[in-house]
């Protein structure tokens, strides 16, 4: 019993520094608005019947 509840809390640990890391990147980074450029071939445009 014991070896399981410390591979509970490693695996805890992991999910809790996991999360942490994901919700610091989420709130702390500000993305960059770009603009860009998409070319669409001609013939997408076009209506094939």
């Amino acid at each position: 019993m014991p070896s399981l509840f410390r591979f509970l809390m490693f695996v805890g640990l992991l999910g809790g520094l996991g999360y942490g890391a994901i919700f610091s990147l989420a709130t702390f980074t500000d993305p960059k608005p770009r603009e860009i450029t998409v070319t669409i071939p001609q013939d997408k445009l076009l209506r094939h019947r």
